[in-house]
């Protein structure tokens, strides 16, 4: 039988390091210039998953993240936690982000998964530690697949991890090819 807690933990680690990865090799501009309408950027989704954590394996359990941010304050300016002011640095986020995890994965190895928390911003739901979990493996890949495609339009980099990229060819050629085709089915699916 399959430890469900251990399993969902070990999933929540990978999305967080996947996130991490993504910022590897890049400079401070390329961390944090917005790339889609909405100011998408690397550095801001670390920042906000930061967040995220702690207040879903801190305050929910009754176990808040001890250290204060502007940003988490229940009246920040509304994307605060999306975006990194030149005053924090590369460092300093992706270090709380750590931080922030050793806090949660506390919270996970105290409790239970059939312990129960209050979420105060879903109408103070009360939820267990399983459900949590689910959510935050959820909510962290999502991000982690908004930082793959941030981080290609960047560069061209692309994959799962430094160890596995998880995708098919290598070769520019064979991505070329590839996309060729993709935009050759979209336009005859479009009658062009």
């Amino acid at each position: 039988m399959t430890d469900t807690k251990a399993h969902l933990k070990r999933y929540l680690k990978n999305a967080r390091a996947a996130v991490l990865w993504k910022l590897e090799g890049l400079g401070e501009y390329d961390l944090r210039r917005p790339l889609t309408p909405t100011g998408t950027n690397l550095l801001g989704l670390v920042k906000h998953l930061a967040c995220v954590d702690a207040d879903y394996l801190g305050r929910v359990f009754g176990r808040p993240f001890p250290e204060q941010h502007p940003w988490f304050a229940e009246d920040a300016e509304d994307n605060a936690d999306m975006w990194a002011t030149p005053e924090e640095s590369t460092e300093f986020i992706t270090d709380l982000y750590r931080r922030v995890w050793e806090h949660g994965d506390a919270t996970i190895d105290a409790l239970d998964i059939d312990d129960t928390g209050v979420v105060p911003w879903w109408g103070d739901a009360e939820v267990t530690l399983g459900e949590i979990l689910v959510h935050l493996v959820a909510e962290t890949n999502r991000h982690a697949g908004h930082a793959d495609i941030v981080r290609e339009s960047i560069d061209g980099a692309a994959g799962l991890s430094a160890k596995n990229s998880n995708l098919p060819g290598d070769d520019a050629d064979w991505w070329a090819a590839y996309r060729g085709k993709v935009e050759q089915a979209a336009r005859e699916a479009a009658g062009e």
